[in-house]
């Protein structure tokens, strides 16, 4: 029986590429070099977080934090993430996202949906709400399984009570570390092929099937 699901956010919860491309398109930018070299693994994920900040900062140099929610304000919920959230709320089932996404719009998600925790990435701001250019590291991209597990313990639930949904090979370690794992419209063969199950229809309620 499952007492836990963990979320993906980007394309999950939210109808969203991801919050960084998010904030990259506002300001007419693109992060394919340090993708790049992240995928290589000649840098980490602290030093992506940097990079991109740092493509923000040079379009504007005095970027708060504030100015960041106001960006992501624009992204939508994921059709039925309501609805989904909501009915496992109903059935006292907790909730949770782990996201290597922006914390800020997690926080604006969990809290919207009425969620238990989340766990994303975020900035370091100065006195005034400016971004210094460093980031906060709490969800590295290729190690959310952890996440699952600490969140698990943390509510004093077993893995085999948890169903983690996710869209990409990033979050294959979720399904790993969870009795059931969803793949919901997965971007990859390998997410598709590692989940015990699979959504394709862009309607975040459809998991609600395979949630018992």
């Amino acid at each position: 029986m499952v007492k836990l699901v963990v979320f993906d956010m980007d394309g999950v919860l939210v109808d969203i590429e991801s919050s960084w491309v998010h904030v990259h398109r506002h300001f007419g930018v693109n992060n394919e070099q340090s993708l790049e070299s992240y995928l290589r693994g000649e840098i980490d994920d602290m030093e992506f977080i940097r990079r991109d900040v740092a493509l923000w900062m040079d379009k504007d140099p005095a970027l708060t934090v504030d100015d960041v929610k106001s960006i992501l304000s624009t992204a939508p919920l994921m059709k039925g993430a309501r609805r989904t959230t909501a009915s496992l709320r109903s059935r006292g089932i907790r909730t949770a996202i782990i996201s290597a996404g922006i914390d800020l719009l997690a926080e604006r998600v969990a809290i919207d949906l009425g969620m238990d925790s989340f766990y994303a990435n975020g900035f370091v701001i100065d006195g005034s709400g400016r971004l210094t250019g460093e980031g906060v590291l709490n969800v590295r991209l290729d190690q959310k399984g952890e996440k699952v597990r600490m969140i698990a313990d943390l509510f004093g639930f077993d893995g085999e009570e948890v169903a983690s949904i996710g869209n990409s090979r990033y979050d294959v370690p979720m399904f790993d570390a969870a009795g059931l794992g969803i793949a919901f419209c997965p971007e990859d063969d390998e997410t598709r092929d590692s989940a015990d199950k699979v959504v394709d229809e862009r309607d975040l309620s459809r998991i609600l099937d395979f949630i018992h």
